[in-house]
């Protein structure tokens, strides 16, 4: 009787030190990645087909702008784009109010003042403004539009890098919302927009956790009639 002896199992080959920390570095980074993009996915499939045009999107009796930078008594380039959106669709006849939302802090650093002002020296008559000056950011300004004016629908402008993200906030707020964007990515605006752009990734796992979990604004009231009496104007 013979007995078959079993071949001694070879080692598995090892790879180098440095190949194995490529790998993890690899594998940590498609694991970031898939986490970054997840947020971003929902927003957008949350956001639904929302992001519209100055000619095709619905009427409303309120477009709200959302605040950005400014230097003294200009806006930057960005938001004074953001504003002459919100011109042409008043022009249009598709808004009869405009809410700018932004932080209204004081003469150091005044959104709202800047975005009001720039709105009236191109035409928009000062009744048919209100600012908003707690909306010190996205999900505050949506949360306020609806509690604070009481607003149900609206008309959101933002960058087109920024419009799903507000569009999303703008409905866990409650607000029945449609978007019309900037278009910056133009030679001039090429830095901010592309550095926009990338930011959102990581906006978007916050504004997931504020959808969700729906924190209270800053400031929470009192109730206005701002948007009512400029309506009735």
């Amino acid at each position: 009787m013979y007995v078959l002896s079993r071949r001694p199992s070879l080692p598995r080959p090892r790879l180098p030190r440095s190949r194995r920390a490529q790998r993890r570095g690899y594998q940590a980074a498609v694991l970031l990645a898939v986490a970054g993009l997840t947020p971003v996915t929902w927003l957008h499939v949350y956001a639904g087909n929302r992001v519209r045009t100055v000619a095709d999107v619905p009427s409303t009796d309120v477009t709200m702008v959302l605040g950005a930078g400014v230097f003294g008594d200009r806006p930057s380039d960005l938001l004074a784009r953001r504003l002459d959106v919100g011109i042409d669709l008043y022009r249009a006849g598709k808004t009869r109010v405009i809410l700018v939302s932004g932080d209204g802090g004081g003469n150091r650093y005044d959104e709202t003042g800047v975005m009001r002002r720039y709105l009236a020296d191109r035409g928009i008559p000062q009744n048919r403004i209100v600012s908003d000056e707690s909306g010190f950011s996205t999900w505050e300004s949506c949360v306020r539009a609806k509690r604070v004016y009481g607003i149900d629908r609206l008309v959101v402008v933002t960058q087109s890098f920024h419009l799903r993200r507000a569009l999303a906030l703008c409905k866990g707020a409650g607000i029945d919302a449609y978007g019309v964007g900037d278009e910056s990515l133009t030679w001039g605006h090429l830095g901010p927009t592309l550095y926009g752009s990338g930011r959102e990734m990581f906006a978007a796992i916050k504004a997931t956790g504020q959808i969700v979990g729906k924190p209270e604004p800053r400031v929470g009231g009192p109730v206005s009639d701002e948007i009512r009496r400029a309506l009735d104007s």
